[in-house]
């Protein structure tokens, strides 16, 4: 039995000791915004966030998460009405805003990246950016709309 705070709601799934936070989410909870990729943590696209920082979800053990808050892509926008319920997270925003996306199977695993990031790091310059997102590939190569995307949201976000 694990106790997880996932999106912000209390979750407390039996799992087997194998099972990764990946296929807790997409299997057992139906969270299927997190991709995966190569299932070997070289991509990226299993991108979530742990207690804050970004972890690749097919190599991080579900049962050792007893605890911890977990964001997934479908827990980024506030669902509260004071909050702006439905509005999109600055970072979601600035990937439209930048087409920094084209196929979009990475996607969420590069916004979550980049809010890693940003959270850790409000000013990132371009090369510190480029360092940062490149754990997440992108096969239609929308590198350049990425870091453009990821410089606004910043700003947005009040680093810039």
């Amino acid at each position: 039995m694990v106790g997880l705070e996932v999106n912000g709601r209390p979750c407390r799934v039996t799992i087997d000791p194998r099972l990764s936070l990946l296929d807790l989410l997409r299997d057992r909870l139906g969270l299927t915004g997190a991709k995966k990729g190569c299932d070997h943590g070289q991509c990226g696209a299993c991108t979530l966030l742990v207690d804050g920082r970004a972890v690749l979800g097919c190599l991080t053990l579900a049962a050792r998460l007893d605890g911890a808050r977990v964001t997934s892509i479908e827990g980024l926008t506030p669902e509260d009405e004071e909050e702006g319920a439905g509005a999109l997270h600055p970072m979601q925003q600035a990937f439209i805003d930048h087409d920094a996306f084209q196929c979009g199977y990475c996607t969420p695993g590069q916004i979550l990246s980049a809010v890693a990031l940003i959270a850790a790091e409000p000013q990132p310059d371009d090369g510190r950016i480029r360092e940062h997102m490149s754990g997440n590939l992108c096969r239609c190569a929308a590198y350049p709309n990425i870091v453009a995307a990821v410089r606004a949201a910043a700003g947005r976000m009040g680093g810039a």
